[in-house]
């Protein structure tokens, strides 16, 4: 069984840092494309952040470039997304995804709020 758990939201202030770390069990996270998604609302489509390729190759939202790094740690079997520079705008609920073949799993969010 696949479980993917995200840790590492709360409240930071505008220009501040955040890291969220995405535990996975049941999964190898260096053999899966592993992303991270964000929810800016309830109701609404989460939008993508970035992706770890299993080649190492990064993806990453325009919006994103440049403030956000993501990585893995085979060992304890877990992908981070290091958030720098924080704004306004990135605040929502963000969501670990992995993708193994055909088939994708998402975990059940952490919050991320961005307020002064």
């Amino acid at each position: 069984q696949v479980e993917l758990v995200e840790s590492g939201g709360g409240l930071v202030q505008p220009g501040g840092s955040l890291r969220l770390a995405c535990e996975a069990s049941g999964i190898s996270v260096s053999t899966a494309y592993m992303g991270w998604y964000r929810r800016q609302a309830p109701g609404n489509e989460p939008e993508f952040v970035a992706r770890l390729m299993t080649s190492g190759k990064e993806i990453y939202a325009d919006s994103v470039k440049g403030r956000f790094a993501i990585s893995a740690d085979n060992d304890k079997n877990t992908v981070s997304l290091q958030m720098n520079n924080l704004e306004v705008e990135d605040a929502g609920v963000y969501i670990c995804q992995a993708i193994i073949g055909a088939d994708f799993y998402y975990g059940r969010g952490t919050q991320v709020t961005v307020s002064s």
